[in-house]
């Protein structure tokens, strides 16, 4: 009895222990005012939306571990670090950030080593310094310990990492490897070091949970909520010794990454000053809040207010499937689409379209999308005797036109300004070139129905997620097939990512072209898509070729990019529209946008974000790129 009552006694102590560091306030009501239930002076807290929700497992740390614990609570934004960022935009002073490493990588002349030279002077939140020792444990550790996250690129690239002094670092790679570096450098996030004097005294890195988590980052875990509804981060002390410190001291002392909930419940929660950054909204949520709160914003001032996402959405052919083997049929499916109506249907017209594959985002429409514009209008199909010129330059202005007559002066009516945000044009709907491609190929018409040549109605299934914007999207394309003569039906399904990676679909929406953005080096995706990687039907696909395409002429561009510099912008350039010439000749995939996110930001406490105008960094702020934008922000005096 007297162990019974001394385990009782233990358990509640712990119990309440734990309550009162992680749970004290659990604001689940709207219009709760976190940071004052939290004791939080509100002019120096930040509020984000989570856009992950409520985190299953809310004390799981180990970012190097799936283990239910969450990303986007603040955990790989504010404490952990890695050896360089690439900005989806322009960055604060140019694209790349030196971060852990104090320059770029060092390669030797056919890149099969690497070489790192470390920042001197950065510690760990628990005041040990950072150093060559902590990059070898944290390679090493994940080369060897399957089911971590790195473990198969750092098994299958690295030969040997070795810490030549406290500053320096030197890997051996197992075959040339131009791009090896990318694996240390952020896009959305990237291989972060790992604490050596914290996990060398864990028997088991799969197990261990990291909480309370030691950063390199300049904030620290101030306490999170037992349920996973929120996270709270306090400026360190000693902010100097990060790697943000040369942009200066992070603005907000305390930062809170929340459960913003539903659309409606976002908007209420920042109408009453307890959010400052939404990740995202549906259009119609993004149109209602700018009109109602004019301390809010987003990336452009005005229609479309979204920031596009360096991310395709595009329909996806499943090239093992013989219906969509022939470009011709592929382009024919293209030019039954009206991008107009899918515009309006997925996005209310507030789309950003890119009729090659990279999206229009970002430094792109620099290197790729307004250089190209004489090519696109130039560009000839033959088909049925005689010869089409697909690609429509003013689309996009009509749609400008189009949604003016409901957001008037919101809508740019410069003509730069409307293709930066519009895009720059797309294909045109041209059914007689469609029909003329169909035949071509050997289909017929009965009615208005199309036969492939085995006689078998010619029909698909479109697989969908079950909603959003993507659902709307891929809803119209199946409606635009059928009204053509397709039988094409759209499926909502639950799980289309794993479907799409067995390859268990006949064409999907959904994307497969990831890029960094503020950078023309597009083997980020495109290395992936190098026929070595295609595996036959039914087995899983590596990320992120999911068209199972290939091409002779695709794997020489991959190959020529791997031999190339990253940061040799001219030849990037030209192998990338190499790239985006040869999707337009096999239209392999029909891009469509970019991903629009509708990021809301209110200036109601604080200002200095970053928009259109001033594209210092990528809003959404669940990328670990967003660290930055604390350092540009600056109080509104109250």
């Amino acid at each position: 009895m007297r162990r019974f009552l001394s385990m009782t006694v233990l358990l509640c102590f712990l119990f309440s222990a734990t309550a009162m560091l992680f749970a004290r306030g659990q604001p689940e009501e709207e219009g709760t005012d976190i940071a004052e239930a939290e004791g939080l002076p509100r002019e120096q807290t930040l509020i984000l939306q989570n856009p992950e929700g409520s985190i299953s497992n809310p004390g799981w740390f180990n970012i190097w571990v799936g283990g239910g614990g969450g990303l986007s609570t603040g955990l790989q934004q504010l404490a952990m670090d890695t050896f360089w960022f690439v900005d989806p935009n322009e960055g604060i002073d140019g694209v790349t950030y030196n971060s852990l490493a104090s320059g770029p990588p060092e390669y030797n002349s056919d890149y099969t080593e690497m070489r790192v030279n470390l920042r001197s002077g950065i510690y760990w939140s628990d005041g040990v310094e950072f150093t060559a020792d902590d990059v070898v444990y944290t390679v090493e550790t994940q080369m060897n310990t399957p089911g971590m996250n790195w473990n198969g690129p750092f098994s299958e690239q690295v030969a040997s990492v070795e810490a030549i002094d406290d500053y320096t670092v030197h890997f051996t790679l197992q075959a040339p490897n131009s791009r090896f570096h990318s694996l240390f450098s952020v896009r959305w996030n990237a291989a972060w070091m790992m604490p050596k004097h914290i996990f060398e005294q864990v028997d088991n890195p799969l197990e261990h949970s990291f909480d309370p988590p030691v950063g390199l980052g300049p904030y620290t875990l101030h306490s999170y909520d037992i349920n996973g509804s929120w996270y709270i981060w306090e400026r360190r002390d000693d902010w100097e010794r990060t790697t943000v410190a040369e942009f200066g001291e992070p603005a907000p002392r305390y930062v809170i990454y929340r459960d913003g909930g539903p659309t409606d419940r976002r908007l209420i929660e920042m109408r009453n000053g307890n959010l400052d950054m939404i990740h995202d909204l549906t259009p119609e949520g993004m149109f209602s809040i700018v009109e109602q709160d004019p301390t809010t914003r987003g990336w452009f001032d005005g229609f479309p207010y979204a920031h596009p996402d360096p991310t395709l959405p595009q329909v996806i052919f499943n090239h093992q499937d013989p219906k969509f083997q022939d470009s011709r049929v592929r382009w024919a499916l293209a030019l039954m689409l009206d991008a107009q109506a899918l515009s309006m249907a997925s996005y209310r017209g507030a789309a950003t379209l890119s009729a090659i594959g990279i999206p229009p985002t970002g430094t792109h429409p620099d290197d790729y999308h307004e250089p190209m514009q004489d090519w696109l209008i130039d560009y000839t199909i033959e088909a049925g005797g005689q010869t089409f010129q697909p690609y429509d330059p003013d689309l996009t202005l009509r749609i400008a036109d189009t949604v003016r007559g409901e957001f008037g002066d919101e809508v740019p009516t410069d003509e730069a300004e409307i293709r930066r945000a519009f895009g720059y044009g797309w294909w045109g709907q041209n059914l007689d070139a469609a029909a003329a491609l169909l035949e071509d190929a050997g289909f017929t018409r009965q009615g208005n129905d199309w036969y492939m040549p085995d006689g078998s109605r010619f029909g698909f299934t479109v697989m969908i997620p079950q909603d959003g914007v993507i659902n709307r999207l891929g809803t119209m394309v199946a409606q635009n097939w059928q009204q053509a003569g397709v039988n094409a039906t759209a499926e909502a399904a639950p799980d289309t990512w794993d479907r799409q990676a067995v390859g268990d679909y006949e064409v999907n929406i959904a994307w497969s072209v990831e890029t960094w953005g503020g950078h023309p080096d597009l083997s980020w995706f495109l290395d992936s898509w190098h026929s070595q990687y295609v595996v036959g039907p039914g087995e899983e696909q590596p990320a992120r070729n999911w068209m199972r395409w290939e091409h002779p002429e695709l794997d020489r561009i991959i190959e020529e990019i791997r031999t190339v510099d990253f940061d040799d912008h001219e030849r990037n350039v030209e192998l990338g529209q190499q790239y985006a010439r040869l999707v337009v000749d096999e239209m392999p995939f029909i891009p469509i946008m970019s991903y629009n996110v509708f990021v809301v930001m209110s200036e109601r406490y604080w200002t200095g974000y970053p928009t259109a105008d001033n594209p210092y960094a990528n809003p959404v702020n669940n990328w670990a790129n967003s660290r930055y934008i604390f350092n540009m922000l600056e109080p509104v005096s109250q």
